[in-house]
């Protein structure tokens, strides 16, 4: 049993880390390109945040948004 757990440990360490290990190490030289993934991740999240408000923009328009304040019991 203990062997299955090295294995992964294996996996994980040896294999699916190391490009963290890459780009921990390429940070100390050139921080831009060590935080590209966050870069993308945030552009990901403001043409989503766009794509959002434009659609509430399209029911807004159509009327199809519902304003109701009571839409909760507790609200009443």
């Amino acid at each position: 049993m203990k062997s299955f757990f090295e294995a992964i440990q294996s996996l994980f360490v040896d294999f699916l880390f190391k490009p963290f290990d890459w780009l921990r190490s390429l940070e100390l030289t050139d921080w831009w390109t060590a935080n590209t993934i966050n870069w993308i991740f945030i552009l990901i999240c403001c043409g989503a945040m766009l794509y959002w408000m434009k659609q509430l923009r399209v029911f807004k328009s159509n009327n199809e948004d519902e304003q109701d304040t009571t839409a909760h019991s507790f609200l009443k």
